[in-house]
């Protein structure tokens, strides 16, 4: 089992900025995928942005050039830095714990962090 807890969410202007963190426990793989995906209301879960534990990373074109997806593998915990937030920014985050061990997933949600851009 791993567990996520997500914090950084919140209130924010347009064009301001929030940084999200989310820390894994439980039983961490030293190879595996963490990153972020947003739900807006009545819309699908989407991808945000991803990265491995060897640095690579992934982004959804909406998000390319704002937002910047890092980790720290030694405290199991991923971060994403959102700049430039813009109105369709506003969603429910989520983190994600990702690993495909031989055919064996493991798939792991946090409990999800409002972000809110408003005037």
């Amino acid at each position: 089992q791993v567990q996520l807890v997500e914090s950084g969410g919140g209130l924010i202007e347009p064009g301001g900025s929030l940084e999200l963190s989310c820390a894994a426990s439980g039983s961490i793989s030293s190879v595996n995928s963490m990153g972020w995906y947003r739900q807006a209301p009545g819309k699908q879960r989407e991808l945000v942005a991803i990265i491995n534990t060897v640095g690579n990373t992934k982004y959804a074109d909406s998000v390319k050039g704002r937002f910047t997806i890092s980790r720290d593998n030694a405290k199991n915990t991923v971060y994403l830095q959102m700049n430039s937030l813009k109105f369709e920014d506003t969603a429910v985050y989520y983190c994600n714990y990702y690993l495909n061990w031989g055919g064996d997933v493991y798939d792991y949600w946090g409990q999800g962090t409002q972000v809110t851009v408003s005037s």
